[in-house]
C-alpha cells in the first residue's frame, strides 16, 4: 500500500480551526465511499484538514480570490478521489457546510460570503477537473505511444500490443485519432466519431488539413506544420471544429508526432478533449460579468474595457466619441412610484438608446442606477457625435408608460470628443461626468460638449470643496476691513467685514471664488459663525478708542438656520457688545418672496437693536412696497446703479435713479449706504443726493485689523 500523499502546508490563519476541523470532519465522511483512495477515513480526514483551512482563509481574503479553489481540487485528485461519484460529493458539501464552519462570524456579510463561496465551488471543480484531465491525458498519451511502438516489434509481441492498444484505443473516453504526415486520418476512436457526430468509417475517409475553423487561432496550423516537418514534438492548443449539423465542437487538442525507428515521422497522434460545455458555461458566466441583468446592455466593466481599448496607442481607432447620460429626476421616480416602476423605466430607456444607436461602431451601456453611456469608435466627425445626442433626447421627449402612468423623462448628456491615444480613461469619464452636469445645472433636458476650460474650473471648484472643512480647522481664513463713511462730514462710520482664504496652494481667495461653495455644502453655517465672532470681537477690542459699529455679511442659508437667533445673541454676549454694534447685511434677492415665519428671525434680531441693511439693493426686483414689511435700516445700493456718476457729467439717468431710491428710503425712514465709490467727483454727487454713507476704494481699500485700527480708529 502506498503512502498516503502529504496535503499541501499552509500558514496560520484567523479562521476558527475548530470550525475548520468540524467542516473536514464532514467533509471525509461524505467523500470517503466515493473515493479510490488507499487512505483510511480518518487518514483522509486529516488529509482534507489543510485543504478546509486553505478554503477558509481563501473565503475571508481582501482582495478575494477563488485561486485557492484551483489547488484544493487539484489535491484532491492527487488524493485519488476520482471515483465518478466523488466531485458531486466533495462540492456539496462546500456549499452546504463551508460558510457555516469556516466564515467567523460577522466577518462577511451572507450575500457575500455565498457568493465566494459558489466561486470557490467553480475553482475547485476547475481545477479537480484540470488534474484530472491532464492525468488521463497523460496516461492515454503513454498507452497509445506504448500501442504504436509495439506495432513495429516482433509478430509474436504485436498481436499482443495490438490487443492492449485496440482495447485502450476503444473504451476511452477521449477522443484519439492516428493520422499519416499527408493528414489522411487512418484510424479513429468511437469517442472521436461521437464528437463530431459521424461515423467511425466516415471519419477515416477525412483528412485532418480540411479542419480549417473561422474561429482558429493564427498559430494552430504554422504549430502543425512545424510538426508535420518534424520541428516539433507535440503542441496543445484550444482548437473548434464545425459539426456537419452546423454546430461548433470546442476541444482541447493535444498533437504529438510518432517516429519509426530510425527517428523519422510516421504518424500524427491527436487526443482531443470535448469541453464545448465548458466553454458554454464560461461564456455564460462572462456574459453574466459584463452585462447588466436589468437592462441587458453592457455593464460598466465591458465598457470600461472597449474604452481602455479604444484610447490605447496603437488601437487603430483614430478618433473616439462619448455621450454620458443622466436622467434628470430619477430619485424622485424611485421615491414617489417605486423601485419597479423606476426599473420599468430604465428598461425602456435602454431600449430606446439601443434604437437610436444601431450601428456597431456603437456601444450602448447601462455604467450606474440611472446612468448610461453611448461609445462610438471613429466617428465621422463631432456632428455624429451631437446628432446621436440630439437623437437619444428626441427618443426620451415622448412619455414612457409604466403600470398605467405615462413618465416623462429629460436627461442631461455630456459629450467628449476627440482623438484616441491622446488621453486616458479616467481622464475622459472625468470630463464627460463634468459637462454632463453642467447641462443639468443649465437646466437639463439637454447636451453640453466638453470644454477644458471648463473642465479645469469644475476640477479646481472641486478641490477648493473639498478642502474648506479642513481650512477653516487650520485657521486658513481671515478678516480684512473696509470703512464705512458718513458723507455729511467724511468721519468713519463702522467698518465691513470682509472674510477672506488664505489657501496654501492657491494663495489668497476672495470670497467669490468659496463663498458660493461654502453655502453649497453648507459649510456657510460654522464659517459665517465664525466670521460673526471675529468680527464682534474686533468691534469690541476697538470700542477701547470709539465706539464702531461692524456690518457682517449674512448668506441665504444662515438666514433660515433655526440657530441665527441664539447664536448672535451667545456671540453678542460672550464679547459684551451692544446690539447696536451689530449690523447684520442680506442682499435683496434671498428676500424675495419672503413670507413672515421667514423674516421673524430678522424681525427679532432687529427689535433687540441688531441693525439690518438690506445689501445689493436694486438687484433683486423687489416690489418697493415690500420694504414696508422688512426689518431693514439701511438700504445698500448696489455699485452697479451709481458707476454712471463717475462720468463728468453725471449719467442723467443714474442721477434720477440714485435721488429716487434715496428720497424714498428717507421717507420709509431708512438710511443709504453706497457701495463701490471710486471717485471724488462721484462722491460728490452721491452727497448731493443725500446718501448717508458709502464706501468703496475712493476712501480705502480693505485693510487687516491692525491697520483699519491705525487708519481709522482714534482715542
Amino acid at each position: 500500500m502506498t503512502a498516503a500523499p502529504t496535503a499541501p502546508a499552509v500558514p496560520t490563519s484567523p479562521v476558527d480551526d475548530d470550525g475548520l476541523r468540524r467542516f473536514a470532519t464532514i467533509w471525509s465522511r461524505a467523500v470517503y465511499p466515493a473515493t479510490q483512495t488507499s487512505m483510511t477515513r480518518v487518514e483522509l480526514e486529516e488529509y482534507l484538514h489543510p485543504l478546509a483551512r486553505t478554503l477558509g482563509e481563501a473565503l475571508h481574503a481582501h482582495p478575494f480570490s477563488p485561486a485557492p479553489g484551483w489547488q484544493v481540487g487539484e489535491a484532491l485528485v492527487a488524493a485519488h478521489c476520482t471515483s465518478p461519484d466523488a466531485l458531486p460529493h466533495i462540492l456539496g458539501v462546500v456549499e452546504s457546510y463551508l460558510v457555516l464552519y469556516g466564515s467567523t462570524p460577522g466577518a462577511l456579510p451572507v450575500d457575500d460570503a455565498r457568493s465566494r463561496c459558489a466561486r470557490l465551488q467553480h475553482a475547485i471543480a476547475a481545477g479537480f477537473s484540470r488534474a484530472l484531465r491532464e492525468r488521463t491525458l497523460a496516461e492515454q498519451e503513454a498507452l497509445s505511444r506504448a500501442a504504436l511502438a509495439a506495432q513495429s516489434a516482433v509478430e509474436e509481441a504485436l498481436h499482443a500490443s495490438e490487443t492492449r492498444f485496440r482495447a485502450v484505443f476503444r473504451e476511452a473516453t477521449i477522443g484519439i485519432g492516428i493520422a499519416d504526415m499527408s493528414g489522411r486520418l487512418r484510424d479513429a476512436n468511437g469517442a472521436l466519431a461521437r464528437m463530431f457526430g459521424r461515423s467511425e468509417e466516415e471519419m477515416r475517409r477525412r483528412n485532418i488539413n480540411d479542419w480549417v475553423h473561422p474561429d482558429d487561432a493564427p498559430g494552430v496550423w504554422r504549430l502543425h506544420r512545424e510538426l508535420a516537418r518534424g520541428e516539433r514534438d507535440h503542441f496543445r492548443v484550444e482548437k473548434p471544429y464545425q459539426r456537419p449539423d452546423g454546430t461548433v465542437l470546442w476541444t482541447n487538442l493535444t498533437v504529438s508526432l510518432l517516429r519509426d525507428a530510425e527517428g523519422e515521422p510516421r504518424y500524427q497522434l491527436a487526443l482531443m478533449e470535448d469541453i464545448t460545455e465548458r466553454r458554454l458555461l464560461h461564456l455564460r458566466l462572462r456574459y453574466e460579468a459584463t452585462h447588466d441583468e436589468l437592462t441587458g446592455l453592457p455593464n460598466r466593466t465591458l465598457f470600461a474595457e472597449r474604452l481602455d481599448r479604444i484610447l490605447t496607442p496603437g488601437s487603430g481607432v483614430k478618433r473616439f466619441g462619448l455621450c454620458y447620460l443622466d436622467i434628470d429626476g430619477f430619485k424622485a421616480v424611485n421615491d414617489s412610484l417605486g423601485h419597479a416602476v423606476g426599473d420599468q423605466l430604465l428598461i425602456s430607456v435602454a431600449e430606446r438608446l439601443q434604437s437610436c444607436s444601431p450601428a456597431p461602431s456603437h456601444l450602448v451601456a447601462r455604467i450606474g442606477g440611472d446612468e448610461f453611456v453611448v461609445l462610438i469608435s471613429d466617428p465621422e466627425g463631432r456632428e455624429e457625435v451631437t446628432s446621436l445626442a440630439r437623437a437619444a433626447l428626441a427618443a426620451l421627449a415622448t412619455p414612457i408608460s409604466v403600470d398605467g402612468r405615462e413618465l416623462s423623462v429629460r436627461a442631461s448628456i455630456g459629450i467628449v470628443e476627440g482623438p484616441g491615444g491622446e488621453l486616458g480613461p479616467a481622464e475622459v469619464m472625468r470630463s464627460a461626468d463634468i459637462t454632463m452636469y453642467r447641462a443639468k445645472d443649465a437646466g437639463g433636458n439637454r447636451y453640453e460638449l466638453a470644454d477644458p476650460d471648463s473642465d479645469a474650473r469644475a476640477i479646481d471648484r472641486h478641490s477648493l470643496t473639498n478642502h474648506l472643512p479642513a481650512a477653516l480647522e487650520r485657521d486658513e481664513f481671515f478678516l480684512e476691513y473696509q470703512p464705512l463713511i458718513r458723507m455729511s462730514d467724511g468721519r468713519v462710520d463702522g467698518a465691513e467685514a470682509l472674510v477672506r482664504w488664505e489657501h496654501p496652494v492657491h494663495g489668497r481667495l476672495g470670497p467669490d471664488r468659496f463663498i458660493p461653495l461654502a453655502e453649497h455644502t453648507g459649510l456657510i453655517v460654522p464659517l459665517g459663525r465664525w466670521v460673526l465672532e471675529q468680527a464682534v470681537r474686533q468691534a469690541c477690542d476697538w470700542a477701547a478708542g470709539q465706539p464702531m459699529r461692524v456690518n457682517v455679511n449674512l448668506s441665504p442659508r444662515q438666514l433660515h438656520h433655526p440657530d441665527l437667533v441664539p447664536d448672535t445673541i451667545a456671540v453678542l454676549e460672550a464679547a459684551g457688545v451692544a446690539p447696536s454694534s451689530l449690523c447684520l447685511e442680506v442682499t435683496e434677492s434671498a428676500l424675495i418672496g419672503a413670507d413672515e415665519d421667514e423674516l421673524k428671525p430678522l424681525w427679532q434680531l432687529a427689535e433687540m437693536g441688531v441693525d439690518i441693511a438690506l445689501d445689493d439693493f436694486g438687484t433683486g426686483y423687489s416690489n418697493l412696497a415690500n420694504l414696508r414689511r422688512l426689518p431693514a435700516t439701511t438700504l445698500k445700493l448696489d455699485r452697479s446703479f451709481t458707476q454712471g456718476l463717475q462720468r463728468h457729467p453725471a449719467d442723467p439717468v443714474d442721477v434720477t435713479f440714485v435721488e429716487g431710491i434715496v428720497s424714498l428710503a428717507h421717507a420709509l425712514g431708512l438710511a443709504v449706504t453706497v457701495e463701490g465709490v471710486e471717485t471724488e467727483h462721484q462722491a460728490a454727487q452721491l452727497r448731493d443726493l443725500g446718501c448717508d454713507t458709502a464706501q468703496g476704494w475712493y476712501y480705502a481699500r480693505p485693510s487687516s485689523p491692525a491697520e483699519f485700527a491705525q487708519d481709522w480708529v482714534t482715542g
